[in-house]
């Protein structure tokens, strides 16, 4: 990983902690074992690995109760998996939830096999009347803590985008 990589991750744990976040819940992905590195040793956070995506959008649902501010993070594609969670739980009972993903299959994925991520995730967040707000570089990242704020505003998750670009860097 690369310098300014290691240190947008840090800048980005930053945000999230002056939003108020106190839970964490990811699941692995590559493109952001760092980020998800430095959740897990911050002592600001409370960081809780899970297996799938649903879980993650269960616990963060499940905080919000006991009044905890969290953050779910994953994989464009697992974020789709949990299209009927987040309408049952989060739409239903007005729960904010903001949602970190990297956007898997978008433009600079070299990998085939995401490309149906990048094809359906924007016009799948249309259809849901989803926020979504896409970190394009370091002027973007305050958008983060913004995101998050607007996810208890309007009692509705909110996805927050991290292209390939911004985390590995352009090749």
């Amino acid at each position: 990983m690369s310098s300014d990589s290691a240190d947008l991750s840090a800048e980005i744990v930053e945000q999230v902690a002056a939003a108020g976040v106190k839970l964490v819940a990811s699941l692995p992905d590559g493109w952001i074992a760092d980020m998800i590195g430095r959740f897990d040793g911050d002592a600001r956070f409370r960081h809780v690995p899970v297996n799938r995506e649903e879980s993650a959008i269960g616990l963060c649902s499940g905080a919000f109760f006991s009044g905890t501010s969290a953050l779910a993070v994953m994989g464009a594609s697992g974020f789709l998996t949990c299209i009927y969670a987040i309408t049952k739980i989060n739409y239903t009972y007005q729960i904010p939830l903001p949602i970190l993903i990297t956007l898997r299959g978008d433009i600079g994925d070299k990998a085939k096999y995401h490309v149906s991520n990048g094809l359906y995730l924007r016009p799948i967040l249309a259809a849901m009347a989803m926020p979504f707000v896409e970190v394009h570089g370091r002027a973007d990242l305050p958008e983060i803590g913004r995101a998050i704020r607007h996810s208890r505003t309007i009692a509705r998750p909110v996805v927050i985008g991290l292209p390939r670009s911004v985390l590995k860097g352009a090749d």
